[in-house]
């Protein structure tokens, strides 16, 4: 599964918008739970899982400019659980694979399921950044063929969840935080590991793979701020070697 989920809030934001309204409040409070790096550092999580802060950064513009382009061509959307849920995270996909949810399970398609068509290509940009980051990570041979694009809106969450529908485990994850700041819950191997808290903001990028390849994580409810990249919305790229 490569998300969980919440019902979906009725506020609206256009399917082809990375961004919602501004708001005048700004401030995320960090919990005195959360780890907090300065810009530059890269910290091992765990075994094969790491968090490099500000990898992003130098990058902001370009990927800002890709994701209004793949969402021009495949709109956001939220998606439905097999239980019948609406998830709280509006999501899209580039790549040779994108990953879709519906009432019939969790899956990667070749096509969007809404339009008919192929998902629009991973670009450049994007694809040298997820590289680059892997390969910082000790992944140097790191391809993706797949990248789920999830625009978190106040509120929105994912809950704690497994990556299992890849074919090869052995290929790492690579997720890359934009916009507003949120708290990353990276867990163990069981539901039950109480996870580590981590508070991420613009431009940090995980990775994890090897022995912490299938680790639960999720995302803690979004709280109201706002940020140049997307207004008060969370842009996040997750890549992965689906096929």
């Amino acid at each position: 599964m490569a998300g969980g989920f919440q019902r979906r809030s009725s506020r609206r934001v256009p399917p082809n918008a990375i961004g919602g309204a501004d708001v005048s409040e700004p401030r995320l409070e960090p919990s005195p739970a959360q780890l907090t790096l300065v810009s530059d550092e890269r910290l091992e999580l765990s075994p094969g899982a790491f968090l490099l802060r500000g990898f992003a950064l130098p990058d902001d513009e370009r990927l800002r400019a890709d994701v209004l382009a793949v969402a021009a061509a495949a709109s956001f959307r939220h998606m439905q659980t097999p239980g019948g849920f609406t998830m709280s995270v509006a999501m899209t996909n580039c790549g040779a694979l994108g990953w879709v949810s519906d009432q019939t399970g969790y899956r990667y398609s070749e096509v969007d399921p809404t339009s008919g068509l192929r998902w629009p290509a991973i670009p450049a940009a994007i694809e040298s950044l997820a590289r680059r980051a892997a390969a910082a990570a000790g992944y140097p041979a790191f391809m993706p063929d797949a990248c789920l694009v999830n625009r978190y809106e106040p509120g929105a969450r994912l809950t704690l969840h497994q990556d299992k529908d890849e074919r090869d485990y052995r290929e790492p994850i690579v997720s890359v935080s934009l916009g507003v700041p949120a708290v990353f819950l990276f867990g163990g191997l069981k539901r039950k590991d109480r996870p580590l808290r981590l508070a991420l903001t613009h431009g940090d990028v995980v990775v994890w793979g090897g022995p912490s390849r299938l680790r639960y994580h999720g995302v803690a409810p979004l709280k109201p701020a706002r940020h140049p990249f997307a207004g008060e919305a969370r842009i996040n790229l997750t890549l992965r070697r689906a096929g």
